[in-house]
């Protein structure tokens, strides 16, 4: 059963590719992947209840840089398929 990423969300290979209204977001338990989301992702119900998660099991040091949410790839895109931009 194949896992299909939404337009809502990619992945991102360089920094500069980071368009007006979205942000970077580090997606994994061991490797990190970049997805590049929009920012009316932050209010939504589901969304910060992720967030909220991953700060209290995590913190907000961030080594790489950016927002880190330490779950499995395809809960995030399952997650993420839900919401609307």
């Amino acid at each position: 059963m194949a896992i299909r990423i939404p337009r809502i969300i990619k992945k991102s290979v360089t920094s500069g590719d980071v368009p007006k209204g979205h942000f970077v977001v580090y997606v994994g338990e061991n490797q990190k992947k970049r997805y590049v989301i929009p920012i009316s992702f932050l209010s939504q119900p589901l969304f910060q209840d992720l967030l909220g998660q991953a700060e209290d099991e995590f913190g907000f040091d961030h080594p790489m840089g950016g927002l880190t949410i330490p779950c499995r790839e395809d809960i995030f895109i399952d997650l993420t398929s839900r919401l609307r931009n």
